[in-house]
C-alpha cells in the first residue's frame, strides 16, 4: 500500500517511468509517507544512509557507477541543509542526482514549527532546477504536480548533466497509506535533434505514422520561412495547418486561419470528430481562447512542442515530447518519413472552416478593422497592440505581403505603441498600428519620441474605455466598482496628436471611416506620420460580436 498524497504517488510513479532505478532514503517522520512509498516499489533499489552528509555522498557514488540519475531522500528542516556539500559536488562534477526533500506546509514556515525553514530554491545556483510542488486537491494541481517533476528529471541530463531537487511540502494526516496501486502518470520525454547518436527516434516516426489525425499549430514567428516545393506536398497532405496572423509567414501552403471562430460553432460530436491524435506545436504564443480550452477538453494522445531551446510548455495540458531543434529542420526533416496514404482529416478541418463568414456587420470596431485589412497596401508591417485589436484582426484575412508584429510575451497593454515606433524607426515601409485606447493613452510618451518617421500611421480605437472590461459579470452601470475595472474616460488624442505633428483624422461614422480609409491606406507615401482616431460604441461593438459568434453557432 502506497500513501494516499498524489503528490506523492505521481512522484513515484514519473521516479519509476523515468527509470530512476536507485534510492537512497534517510530517516524522519515528515519525509515517512515518501519514504514507505517508495521503499514498496520493487523497481527500485534503496539504500538507508541516516547522516545526510554521507547520504549525498552516497548518492553520488551510486550515480557515477551507473551513469544515470540516483535519488535521495531526506525530511524537512536542517536535514536538508546537511545535503549542500554534495549538491555542490554534483554540480560542478556534473553528477545527475535528484533530492527529494519533504517540507511543511508554507503557512507554517517562520512560525516556530518544529524543522521548518525556507526550503525552496535553498541551493540556489548549485543545482539545474528547483520545483516546489503544489499539495494536490485539484485535477489542475495534479497536472502542475506531474509537469513539475518531469521537467525536474529531465533536467538532470539536459545541456550537461547535474543535480535538481524537489521540495514536497505535506499537510498532516501523513500517515495514511489507502493507495493499492500508482498512477499512470504522464511521461514527457525530450529528444535533442533527431539524430542516433542522441536518442533512437525509431519509435518517435512510428508514432508519426500510426496517427490517422495529424495537426500542426504555430504559434508567433516574427519572421517569414520558404518552404522548399518538395516539402511542401508531403506536410500539407498530411497534416492540419492552423496559424494565426502572428505566426505570419511560417506554415507550407495555405493554413487555415479562422479556427476560433470555427471551434466555437462546433457541437459536442463534431468537436470529438475534429480532435488531432497527433498535435505538433511551434513557435510562440496563440491568441485563441477557443483552441486553447477545445484542446484541453479533447486532448489528443501525443502533443510534441518543437523548440530550440527545449524547454517544457504545457499550453494543452497533454504536452507528451519536446524535441529541441530548429522547428523547420524538423518538419523537412519528417517530410520523408511519413509513410501510409494521407486521411481526409485536413479535408474535414479545411471544409469546416470554410463554412464560417467573416463579420458583416454595421459600423463598429470589429468592421473598421475588417475594412482595413482589407485595404492594407502590400508590403507593409501591420503592429497590433493586445487586447480586442489583435483578436478582432483575426476574424479577417489578411494579404501575404502583410508582416505582423504583436507584444504576445507577457500580453500586457503597455508598450505596445513604443515597440511599432521603435520597428517603423528602422524599417523602410509603411507602418501600420492598430490600437485602443487604453493602450494608446498608457504608452502616449512613444509619441514624445525623436525617432517619428513618415511611415507611421495610427489607427486608435477609442470605445472611452476597455472593451473587455465591461464584459465581466456585475459591470452593470450602478456598481460601485465599475469606474475602477473599466477605466471609462473622455479623453481625445487630438490635442497631443497635432502638438506633436501628426496629420490628425478624426471618424465618427461609416460615412466618415470610408473617407478616411482612403487616405490612411493609400500606398503612397505621407508627409508627415498620421493618427486616425475612430470613435465607437464599447457597448455596442460587445454586442455585435456576440451576435456574430451566435449566428456562426446557429447556421
Amino acid at each position: 500500500m502506497y500513501s494516499d498524497k498524489r503528490s506523492i504517488l505521481q512522484l513515484a510513479a514519473l521516479l519509476k517511468a523515468h527509470k530512476i532505478r536507485k534510492i537512497v532514503l534517510c530517516p524522519g517522520s515528515r519525509n515517512a509517507a515518501i519514504v514507505h512509498t517508495l521503499a514498496n516499489i520493487e523497481d527500485f533499489t534503496c539504500y538507508s544512509v541516516t547522516d545526510e552528509r554521507s547520504a549525498g555522498f552516497f548518492a553520488i557514488g551510486l550515480s557515477l557507477q551507473g551513469g544515470g540519475p540516483a535519488a535521495i531522500c531526506c525530511t524537512s528542516g536542517s536535514a536538508l541543509l546537511n545535503l549542500h556539500p554534495a549538491v555542490s559536488e554534483a554540480f560542478y562534477q556534473q553528477i545527475p542526482l535528484i533530492i527529494i526533500s519533504a517540507d511543511r506546509p508554507a503557512a507554517w514556515i517562520g512560525q516556530m514549527d518544529g524543522q521548518t525553514l525556507p526550503q525552496p530554491n535553498v541551493f540556489g545556483n548549485l543545482v539545474k532546477m528547483s520545483v516546489n510542488l503544489p499539495e494536490v486537491n485539484t485535477d489542475e494541481d495534479e497536472w502542475y504536480c506531474n509537469r513539475l517533476i518531469n521537467e525536474a528529471i529531465l533536467e538532470t541530463n539536459h545541456h550537461g548533466k547535474g543535480p535538481v531537487h524537489i521540495n514536497v511540502p505535506l499537510s498532516e494526516p501523513i500517515y495514511r497509506f489507502t493507495a493499492k496501486t500508482l498512477p499512470e502518470a504522464r511521461v514527457i520525454t525530450r529528444y535533442q535533434g533527431l539524430n542516433v547518436y542522441d536518442r533512437d527516434y525509431k519509435e518517435l516516426i512510428n508514432k508519426l505514422n500510426q496517427a490517422n489525425k495529424r495537426m500542426i499549430i504555430v504559434g508567433q514567428m516574427n519572421l517569414i520561412y520558404q518552404f522548399d516545393k518538395k516539402y511542401v506536398k508531403p506536410l500539407c497532405k498530411n497534416f492540419v495547418w492552423l496559424t494565426e496572423h502572428l505566426g505570419n509567414q511560417t506554415a507550407p501552403g495555405l493554413a487555415i486561419k479562422n479556427f476560433d471562430v470555427a471551434v466555437s460553432a462546433m457541437d459536442e460530436v463534431r468537436q470529438e470528430q475534429m480532435t488531432p491524435e497527433l498535435l505538433i506545436t511551434f513557435g510562440g504564443h496563440i491568441v485563441s481562447k477557443q483552441m486553447k480550452k477545445y484542446l484541453r477538453n479533447h486532448p489528443p494522445k501525443e502533443h510534441w512542442h518543437i523548440t530550440p531551446d527545449g524547454k517544457v510548455a504545457d499550453l494543452f495540458g497533454c504536452l507528451t515530447t519536446i524535441i529541441e531543434m530548429d522547428p523547420f529542420e524538423f518538419l523537412e526533416k519528417i517530410a520523408f518519413l511519413l509513410e501510409g496514404n494521407p486521411t481526409n482529416y485536413p479535408l474535414m478541418w479545411e471544409n469546416w472552416c470554410k463554412t464560417i463568414p467573416e463579420p458583416s456587420l454595421p459600423y463598429s470596431q470589429i468592421s473598421v478593422t475588417g475594412d482595413l485589412l482589407k485595404a492594407l497596401p502590400a508590403p507593409c508591417s501591420l503592429h497590433l497592440a493586445n487586447s480586442s485589436t489583435v483578436r478582432y484582426a483575426q476574424l479577417f484575412t489578411l494579404a501575404k505581403g502583410v508582416e505582423v508584429c504583436c507584444n504576445r510575451g507577457v500580453n500586457g497593454i503597455e508598450g505596445s505603441l513604443s515597440s511599432a515606433i521603435g520597428y517603423a524607426s528602422a524599417s523602410t515601409q509603411t507602418n501600420f498600428i492598430l490600437i485602443g485606447d487604453l493602450s494608446f493613452f498608457i504608452d502616449m510618451n512613444a509619441l514624445w519620441m525623436s525617432h517619428l518617421r513618415n511611415n507611421v500611421r495610427i489607427l486608435l480605437f477609442n470605445n472611452e474605455g476597455g472593451e473587455i472590461f465591461h464584459t465581466l459579470p456585475g459591470m452593470d452601470k450602478t456598481d460601485k466598482s465599475r469606474p475602477f475595472i473599466t477605466a471609462e474616460h473622455q479623453t481625445s488624442a487630438k490635442g497631443w496628436a497635432e502638438e506633436r505633428g501628426f496629420q490628425y483624422i478624426k471618424v465618427r461614422d461609416d460615412e466618415e471611416w470610408q473617407d478616411a480609409l482612403k487616405v490612411f491606406a493609400s500606398p503612397e507615401e505621407q508627409e508627415r506620420p498620421m493618427i486616425l482616431e475612430v470613435m465607437t460604441d464599447k457597448s455596442e461593438d460587445t454586442r455585435l460580436l456576440r451576435e456574430y459568434y451566435k449566428s456562426v453557432k446557429n447556421k
